[in-house]
């Protein structure tokens, strides 16, 4: 249930009177609809708000947070609900704002290489709207995730390595900030020096600075050819250093993923692969038949100089879409690995020269602490993920646990690294941003104040005030 010893000064009784009124049955208050919004997919306390407001426009949008501005009652915007840093959580109770049935792609400009979704739009269904445009969105997050919950957590996914993450990929935003004023960010030219990047501001924010209502994003061709495959390794450092070596000969791969060899078994039997039980990279290259051909052949090399190989790779869609769906469900399937516990995922990011020793050294403490945690990861840029599979009625393991996410971040953060790379911070890391970012937390919270000032866009979430 929501925390009343903590909850802002606030009417919410005519907050919901005023709601009912104006939502009638888009309104709920039925535990399980409130239990489904305050939910996470790791082991976060569930947080349900109070109420949930299901809206069909962004006119709709600003007439909740107009509501709950006059009567200071804390809102919390909700996509697909598949964050993983407890960023759709009610700590202060109020209203969720669930935004999933404003899923309209409501244009697409092949001719300058971009479209204008609305946030529930998920990444999936753009991509069916998209294909016979000859035209595909990147950014590919494990889950399907809404646009909007992508743009609130700066998401990126297997691709980053090659065409960035949300960030890169968002030329401008619509958003109702908290007084219930809309306001767009920006046009759809490709680059622009008006002012400051209020685009960039709200990526990454978490719905804290307001809620947005439209995305307008870019797009790309779908490449001419495209290879794919796995490589086994005989070391987990092996295949760390055969991708730094990738990376900085300038080889343009598309994906680069690491598996280690839990991950791998525990692929192999929830996805229904063959692999060998070892450290493993999976793959992808983008471009010309004759250039993809190339980069896999130049791959080849750097892995046999690592203890990597066979490399094998095809053209083929059908196997290709199967490795990378194996890769989409890692999680799930490191689940199976031991069953009635609780998943934990968690997430870092170093400079790509640091990675072998980042994950060699995390690795040390999962073996020493006596955890269950398969590795994959984002490699291609630095970045990677542990799946922790959890007891939570053993305080013994918890108080392992504990230390393991504490010594990873710490580790990342001396490494010139981050605590987040693609999971956002929500309040599973709050308090890690001292250590990382030092002064710059002062700045967000003078940022939170001046455009949330009676503090009711998901409070309690990124910096605390």
């Amino acid at each position: 249930m929501a925390q009343p010893n903590v909850r802002p000064v606030g009417d919410l009784n005519a907050a919901l009177e005023s709601l009912s009124g104006r939502f009638h049955n888009r309104l709920s208050t039925a535990a399980a609809v409130r239990e489904q919004h305050g939910h996470t997919m790791t082991w976060h306390r569930n947080q349900p708000p109070d109420a949930v407001v299901f809206v069909q426009s962004a006119d709709e949008v600003a007439d909740v947070v107009k509501i709950c501005a006059a009567h200071r009652v804390p809102l919390v915007a909700f996509g697909t609900g598949t964050s993983l840093e407890g960023q759709v959580n009610a700590p202060f109770g109020g209203i969720s704002v669930d935004l999933s049935q404003m899923n309209r792609v409501l244009a697409v400009h092949p001719e300058d290489l971009d479209c204008v979704v609305e946030p529930g739009v998920t990444r999936k269904q753009l991509n069916t709207e998209l294909r016979a445009t000859g035209l595909f969105f990147p950014i590919d997050p494990g889950a399907d995730a809404s646009i909007g919950g992508m743009v609130a957590t700066r998401a990126s996914g297997t691709n980053a390595v090659r065409y960035g993450t949300m960030k890169d990929n968002v030329l401008s935003l619509t958003a109702v900030m908290a007084d219930g004023s809309v306001i767009h960010t920006g046009k759809r030219a490709k680059k622009s020096s008006a002012g400051y990047d209020l685009t960039r501001l709200l990526i990454g924010s978490e719905g804290t600075l307001g809620i947005v209502t439209d995305v307008t994003l870019k797009l790309y061709g779908i490449p001419e050819a495209i290879s794919g495959g796995v490589c086994p390794f005989e070391t987990l450092e092996g295949a760390c250093n055969a991708v730094i070596a990738t990376i900085q000969s300038g080889i343009p791969v598309a994906r680069i993923e690491l598996l280690d060899e839990k991950q791998v078994a525990a692929s192999n039997a929830y996805s229904k692969l063959s692999l060998a039980v070892t450290p493993t990279l999976f793959l992808e290259f983008h471009g010309t038949a004759s250039g993809v051909a190339e980069q896999a052949g130049l791959f080849g090399e750097i892995a046999a100089e690592y203890g990597g190989g066979p490399f094998e790779w095809t053209h083929n869609a059908e196997e290709r879409n199967r490795l990378w769906q194996a890769r989409h469900d890692a999680y799930y399937s490191a689940v199976q690995l031991r069953p009635g516990t609780q998943g934990v995922a968690t997430d870092v990011c170093v400079p790509i020269s640091r990675l072998a020793d980042c994950i060699m050294e995390t690795k040390a403490d999962i073996d020493r602490l006596g955890l269950v945690a398969p590795i994959v990861g984002h490699v291609g840029d630095g970045n990677f993920h542990v799946s922790l599979m959890v007891d939570t009625e053993d305080a013994g393991e918890l108080d392992r646990v504990n230390e393991f996410m504490e010594r990873i971040v710490r580790r990342a953060i001396s490494m010139e690294g981050t605590c987040t790379g693609e999971h956002g911070v929500g309040h599973g890391k709050m308090k890690y941003l001292d250590a990382e970012l030092g002064g710059s937390v002062e700045v967000m919270r003078s940022i939170k104040r001046a455009l949330d000032p009676l503090n009711i866009l998901n409070p309690g979430k990124i910096v605390r005030v």
